[in-house]
């Protein structure tokens, strides 16, 4: 049964203030921590290794208040957009994201998740000064994928498909869990390593790992430069990106 993302946006956002006295301050916390609740704007340039294929994308959260914010992603053509919402507890963060993906094989995937962050300081683990936050969380997928129609097994095509082929878009739709966790050392004051790993495994013989890695460094008080690299491997295609982004914070 698909998730409904107005019914769990609405009860992400429906209360939460007693937590705002215990939780961690942001002033604490590092530029690309994933408990930070913030309001801020990002723009970000990504390059594909497979295509060099290139693309823009906004990113941006709007906090409502210390515990609670919604989150938004849109790149310059709108095949790809996230929106979601996080809300901060004394453990962790949850966040809940609903979005579309395009991948190069002409595969979309839609996806709908709820999940948390859980930063290992908060329990004193912090070995030789990193910072490591356990994720783990569910997925709701439905989406399109191309298979070949003169295939009986209808089986679907791994590659690109070309003006040749002969094929049709299938729906699809799975469930699974995932586990995986985000990685932060800070270098000096102003720079940061960032590191990240996942998979995921579900109905439908859906599987999915991921792998990301970048270096952040502190314009300002509010601003940071990242760059960054990252490969997904799921169900529906692959992506390697190469990506800079440069964030501002209001608050």
């Amino acid at each position: 049964m698909k998730i409904k993302p107005f019914i769990l946006l609405s009860l992400l956002f429906s209360c939460g203030a007693n937590a705002a006295g215990t939780v961690k301050p942001n002033s604490e916390k590092l530029a690309d921590d994933p408990t930070r609740v913030v309001t801020e704007l990002g723009i970000t340039y990504s390059d594909n290794y497979d295509t060099n294929y290139d693309s823009w994308s906004l990113t941006g959260s709007i906090a409502f208040d210390p515990v609670r914010k919604i989150n938004i992603r849109l790149n310059d053509d709108q095949s790809e957009w996230r929106v979601g919402g996080s809300w901060l507890f004394d453990f962790g963060i949850v966040n809940f994201n609903f979005g579309k993906n395009e991948f190069d094989n002409k595969n979309t995937q839609t996806n709908y998740s709820v999940g948390t962050f859980v930063p290992l300081s908060y329990f004193g683990f912090e070995p030789l000064g990193i910072q490591i936050f356990p994720t783990i969380g569910y997925n709701y997928n439905d989406g399109e994928e191309v298979c070949d129609v003169n295939n009986p097994t209808g089986k679907c095509l791994d590659n690109t498909p070309t003006f040749d082929d002969h094929y049709m878009m299938v729906p699809t739709s799975n469930q699974s869990g995932y586990v995986g966790a985000f990685a932060l050392k800070p270098l000096n004051q102003k720079l940061t390593l960032m590191m990240a790993t996942g998979a995921a495994k579900g109905t439908n013989d859906y599987d999915a790992w991921w792998l990301f890695g970048g270096v952040s460094y502190k314009l300002a008080e509010k601003q940071t430069l990242s760059t960054f690299t990252y490969m997904i491997d799921n169900s529906y295609g692959q992506e390697e990106r190469f990506g800079i982004t440069y964030k501002y914070t209001f608050d």
